[in-house]
């Protein structure tokens, strides 16, 4: 059964919804909500609702004091993303997060995947402590994993292959549909639909969800295999879907 996935976006030390695709370095993202909450407010009540599975993204650098804020108020309850390498996988965990969500560093300077990498911290941590991040933007001939804040397309594409390839090394699949993330404007349900046939493992999707109806729609899509999130229609994040009928969504759905 799909559930709702939340999430704690952090930029400049803050819990903020940005429009994906606006992410560049040295300049001013495009914001839909900056909250006056701090992270740790957000993964309490991610808690006390029974919400497993939040992801944590740091979203560029001035976050890690941030990150480290919501591990506290949540130990080994939520993932983390962002920054995260073979240098600092084990901090993190060490720090309190439940998996780290690996992404960039699995590239090199060229853009290409690396799965030695991977295969390392999997044979390290153990897969369970392993989601992989395959956000992607739109190509020629499918999805392609986009690195640097969604910036840079990769050699990787997102399709049944890759996901096989990589099952054995992870836990989970986080995919942020970039091209739509932030937008409220609706899902790429072509991607929702291609994720549930093809993927081995649980798998989470994010953009565009604008409606309370997206958890059903996102259900009959995938067959019940994708999980959703809702970021800035949500209205802990200034938009209008209640969370607490996500909340009811998945309590309902496991009854």
């Amino acid at each position: 059964m799909t559930r709702f996935r939340p999430c704690i976006d952090l930029h400049d030390g803050h819990v903020k919804q940005i429009v994906g695709g606006t992410l560049r370095d040295g300049e001013a993202p495009e914001t839909n909500f900056v909250s006056d909450r701090g992270p740790e407010w957000f993964a309490n009540r991610y808690r006390e609702d029974g919400l497993t599975g939040a992801h944590v993204i740091r979203l560029g650098a001035g976050n890690t004091q941030a990150a480290r804020d919501a591990l506290s108020a949540w130990p080994n309850g939520l993932q983390l993303g962002g920054g995260i390498t073979g240098d600092n996988a084990g901090e993190w965990l060490a720090s309190g997060a439940a998996q780290v969500i690996l992404t960039s560093w699995l590239f090199d300077g060229d853009q290409q995947f690396q799965q030695d990498r991977l295969e390392r911290l999997a044979a390290e941590f153990g897969p369970e402590r392993i989601v992989v991040d395959l956000s992607c933007r739109r190509g020629p001939g499918g999805w392609i994993v986009a690195m640097n804040k969604w910036q840079t397309p990769t050699d990787l594409y997102v399709d049944g292959s890759t996901l096989d390839r990589l099952a054995p090394f992870c836990s989970e699949f986080l995919v942020h549909a970039a091209d739509v993330e932030g937008l409220k404007a609706g899902m790429d349900e072509e991607l929702i639909r291609m994720l549930g046939a093809e993927s081995p493992l649980p798998i989470t999707y994010a953009g565009g969800a604008s409606s309370l109806d997206d958890l059903s729609r996102t259900e009959a899509l995938s067959g019940g295999r994708v999980d959703l999130t809702i970021g800035s229609a949500l209205d802990l994040f200034g938009g209008t879907v209640p969370y607490h009928q996500c909340v009811r969504w998945n309590q309902d759905s496991s009854s």
